[in-house]
C-alpha cells in the first residue's frame, strides 16, 4: 500500500461538536454561576469530554457563557453618622526623653516618607 501500518491502524480522534460542547457548558455555568473557562474545561473533562482551553475560552466568550463575578468587598463604614470624626494625627511625633543628663528630642516621619501639608 505504501504507507506505514502504525498509519494504517491509527484511528483519528473525533472531537466533540461544538453544539454539544456549548449544551455540556451551559449546564455547568448553570449550575455553577461563578466557574470560569478554566474550572469549566476541568468539569467538562470530569464529565468524559476532553476540549481544549483555548477552545472553552473561544465558546465562552462566544456564547456570552461569562461567569458571575465575586464582590470581594463590602463597605460597611456608615459615612451619615451623627458622632462627630476625630482629627488627623500630626504627620510628625516628637517626644523628650525625661531623666537623662541631657534632654534627648526626637522626631519620627511617617514610614511611607509623605509629608503632610
Amino acid at each position: 500500500m505504501g504507507i506505514s501500518r502504525s498509519t494504517f491502524y491509527d484511528k483519528p480522534d473525533v472531537g466533540a461538536r461544538d453544539g454539544a460542547v456549548v449544551a455540556e457548558m451551559k449546564t455547568i455555568c448553570d449550575e455553577f454561576e461563578a466557574y470560569g473557562y478554566r474550572r469549566v474545561g476541568a468539569e467538562l473533562r470530569h464529565r468524559g469530554m476532553v476540549v481544549n482551553a483555548k477552545k472553552v475560552r473561544r465558546l465562552m466568550r462566544e456564547h456570552a457563557l461569562n461567569p458571575k463575578q465575586r464582590r470581594r468587598f463590602i463597605a460597611t463604614t456608615d459615612s451619615n453618622h451623627q458622632t462627630p470624626i476625630p482629627m488627623k494625627p500630626p504627620a510628625t511625633i516628637s517626644w523628650t526623653v525625661i531623666g537623662s543628663p541631657r534632654a534627648i528630642t526626637a522626631t519620627t516621619a511617617p514610614k511611607n516618607g509623605a509629608v503632610e501639608k
